[in-house]
């Protein structure tokens, strides 16, 4: 339960980090959308006040111009008024040239003038730009620390991870350096070992040449050479191979298992899209061919499951002991038959999948690229449906029982488990195909103007369910490549000059487990014998005491009977015991009375009391200092020993009645009690097995979460992984855009600062004039 919670714990994690990512990759994907448009915006009202820049710069530098020319003209002019003035007595034609310059003078002013309010309007138009521009760039001087913040954000967390990497990366060098010197250590051992074998090897070699020459010598029949002989062989025990079968089989059965887990996400999730896209069920009615489809999806746990449950079983056939070969897997035709009815299932589905993605390409909403993906599909659905096939057949081979020599049966299983490691790469690639074009629809349908957040969570689940079948697809292909050798090898149980047949299977276990019995019975200690003449001796005690069995039982049947009537009888004289004693005490009190009658001096007491010839009884009524009851005892003694007897009685009675009831009362305590306890026990039997049905249920419910949890943290690492990429990417990306952003605001601040600064000195420039 701890691994559980702590496996939940860490997903909830991942999860909220996953979603934490998504986020920053959505505002940084927008972020950076938006500074490429705010960049191409600054860029072209850059390059307008450029333009409008140097049309302002050339129309100073014209003005600057003209107004030079104009001041050398006052200044012509005035020198010449001067002149004219001094010349004040010329004649009338100088008059007339003096008014015509005066009207040129009055001109050129007024074109001054004018020139003058055009040059202040653009300077103001020009500042005006200035201001906008500034706070343009102080916006985007805000923005840019803010990308920067969560650009450094990002970086400190990637650091984080990278300095763990490297850790990580020193703890596997450490642990590398162990293994190499373990390596070396076990170099050393392998070299001790063969020096070992070598000395071994020249022993057997010597044995070998003894026991072959005493065998010629000695063995007057071989049956080497008769093969009706060499079947009757036991075949040898390989347990190297057993245990590497076992080992090869847990890891089919865990990529299988990743299998059959994948392909219920694809037929499930397949289902929950038809009955969302291209209708949906829950607005109005699917076509029939999707409703009947849907239908059959909804039993692919039925064909799925038995693949599963049949390859645990044949794993579990595979133990130790045991003789693993293609004709003793009896586990391997079910696991046949599973998948051949699974690959009918398929097949049953084919048309019906088919026809479904022709209804996807008649909606009025598909356009040719999505329909062509569809014909895509359909092409890979088929591709797909006879890759299973094709498995199905050499599934089939394989658990077919054995009819052949040995040879031909080995050669036969070789090129049948190559031609399957072949097809399962077929798979694979089958498999990458279908996702690839399934993403593509996927990112297709994205933009479609009616598609709902339950279809894109759909898609997002069909789609990791195919990367997830992609990846055990690849997995299994790579593993069936690397044990080819182990699995198209002859396991070495044949016996000699034979092939193995599947009955000897049962009779050489059957050997093996009591030649097992019988080393182990041979290997106990004896317990020490009795010498002969002490058996003898004891053996009439023996005889004795055998045949006086019975006897004893009666015996002991019979002391059984014996004490429990004792028991009885003891109860019984415990009561005449107790009763015994009150008659004591009463006789003692009647005594002392009778004692003190005495003293007082009455003879016809004494005497009525010692010639009386009754008993008197414990329980009699006690004497009283009356004349009439003295008178009564002395002459009727007769009446008065029955009173006593009867009194006696009752008493007895009394006693035994309050004996029993305090009896029965603690007995019915008692049971009571027992009652009490047996519902109590009952209850709480009741109780843990409640908990225990609930502790199973929770048992399987927490076994299929953790399943998925794996699941989900395994297609969360690679997407964890993609992401990382991508954000390196972009970070990369974003990190040369900025730079280049930089660049560009220091050029348009050192061309804004030099503007300024010519604009400032054209200022003073007219100021001055």
């Amino acid at each position: 339960m701890a691994n559980v919670t702590d496996l939940q714990s860490k997903y909830s994690k991942l999860a909220q980090e996953y979603s934490k990512l998504r986020a920053q990759n959505q505002v940084l994907k927008k972020a950076v959308v938006d500074e490429q448009t705010a960049s191409c915006s600054l860029k072209d009202e850059l390059k307008q006040k450029e333009q409008s820049l140097r049309k302002v710069e050339q129309e100073m530098d014209s003005l600057s111009f003209r107004n030079q020319q104009l001041t050398k003209r006052v200044e012509l002019l005035q020198e010449e008024l001067l002149l004219s003035e001094s010349k004040s007595k010329k004649s009338k034609v100088n008059l007339q040239t003096q008014s015509v310059f005066d009207e040129d003078l009055q001109k050129k002013i007024q074109e001054n003038e004018r020139l003058h309010i055009q040059f202040y309007e653009a300077d103001e138009q020009y500042r005006r730009q200035e201001a906008q521009l500034r706070a343009r760039l102080d916006q985007l001087e805000k923005e840019s620390e803010q990308h920067q913040a969560v650009v450094d954000a990002l970086n400190r967390k990637y650091t984080d991870a990278i300095e763990k990497l490297q850790n990580d990366k020193a703890r596997l060098e450490v642990k590398a350096q162990t293994l190499e010197r373990e390596a070396k250590d076990c170099r050393i051992r392998t070299e001790e070992c063969q020096q070992q074998l070598r000395k071994y090897q020249s022993e057997v070699s010597s044995q070998l040449k003894h026991s072959s020459s005493v065998i010629q010598e000695k063995v007057p029949f071989n049956d080497t050479q008769l093969s009706d002989y060499n079947s009757l062989n036991v075949p040898l025990h390989n347990r190297r191979h057993q245990l590497k079968a076992r080992d090869v089989a847990a890891q089919a059965l865990g990529f299988v298992q990743n299998l059959v887990s994948a392909l219920l996400n694809f037929h499930s999730y397949t289902e929950q899209r038809v009955h969302i896209y291209p209708l949906d069920s829950s607005i109005e009615a699917i076509s029939t061919v999707n409703l009947k489809f849907s239908q059959y999806l909804h039993e692919n746990a039925s064909y799925l499951r038995p693949l599963e449950e049949d390859l645990l079983q044949l794993h579990h056939s595979i133990t130790e002991d045991g003789i693993t070969a293609l004709e003793t897997l009896a586990k391997l035709q079910d696991f046949s038959r599973s998948f051949s009815s699974y690959s009918s299932f398929l097949q049953k589905i084919l048309p019906y999948q088919l026809q479904s993605l022709e209804e996807d390409c008649e909606a009025s909403l598909c356009t040719t690229a999505l329909a062509s993906k569809n014909r895509q599909l359909q092409k890979d659905m088929k591709k797909l449906t006879a890759v299973f096939q094709k498995l199905k057949s050499y599934v089939a081979l394989l658990a077919l029982p054995s009819v052949c020599s040995d040879a031909m049966c080995q050669s036969s299983a070789n090129a049948v488990f190559t031609q399957m490691s072949a097809c399962l790469h077929g798979l694979h690639d089958a498999a990458t195909e279908l996702s690839q074009h399934y993403s593509q629809k996927a990112s297709l349908e994205q933009d479609l103007p009616t598609v709902t957040q339950k279809f894109r969570t759909t898609n997002e689940c069909l789609l990791s369910s195919l990367a997830s079948l992609t990846n055990s697809c690849g997995k299994m292909a790579t593993f069936f490549s690397n044990n080819l050798d182990f699995l198209a090898s002859c396991p070495g149980y044949s016996p000699r000059g034979g092939f193995l047949n599947p009955r000897q299977v049962d009779s050489v276990t059957e050997n093996k487990r009591r030649a097992a019995t019988y080393m182990s019975t041979i290997r106990k200690v004896q317990s020490e014998s009795v010498p002969y003449r002490e058996a003898l001796a004891n053996r009439h005690v023996l005889t004795s005491s055998t045949e006086s069995r019975e006897g004893l039982m009666q015996q002991v049947a019979q002391s059984q009977e014996k004490i429990s009537r004792l028991e009885q009888e003891k109860e019984h004289w415990l009561l005449e015991a107790q009763l015994g004693q009150v008659r004591l005490q009463k006789e003692i009190q009647r005594i002392a009375q009778l004692e003190a009658q005495i003293t007082t001096g009455c003879p016809a007491e004494t005497h009525s009391a010692a010639d009386s010839p009754e008993p008197v009884c414990a329980d009699a009524p006690e004497p009283v200092q009356d004349a009439s009851i003295i008178g009564m005892l002395t002459i009727t003694p007769c009446s008065e020993s029955v009173c006593i007897h009867a009194a006696d009685q009752e008493s007895r009675e009394h006693l035994i009645k309050h004996h029993y009831m305090s009896r029965v009362s603690e007995l019915t305590a008692q049971l009571q009690m027992c009652d009490s306890k047996a519902v109590h026990f009952h209850a709480e039997c009741r109780a843990v097995a409640k908990r225990l049905a609930m502790a199973e249920k929770s048992r399987e419910t927490l076994t299929e979460e953790l399943k998925l949890a794996h699941q989900n943290i395994t297609r969360l690492q690679d997407e964890l992984s993609t992401t990382k990429r991508s954000y390196e990417d972009q970070l990369s990306m974003m990190s040369d855009h900025l730079c280049s952003m930089n660049d560009t605001l220091s050029k348009q601040r050192d061309e804004i600062d030099t503007l300024k600064l010519a604009s400032k000195g054209n200022s003073k420039k007219n100021k001055s004039r």
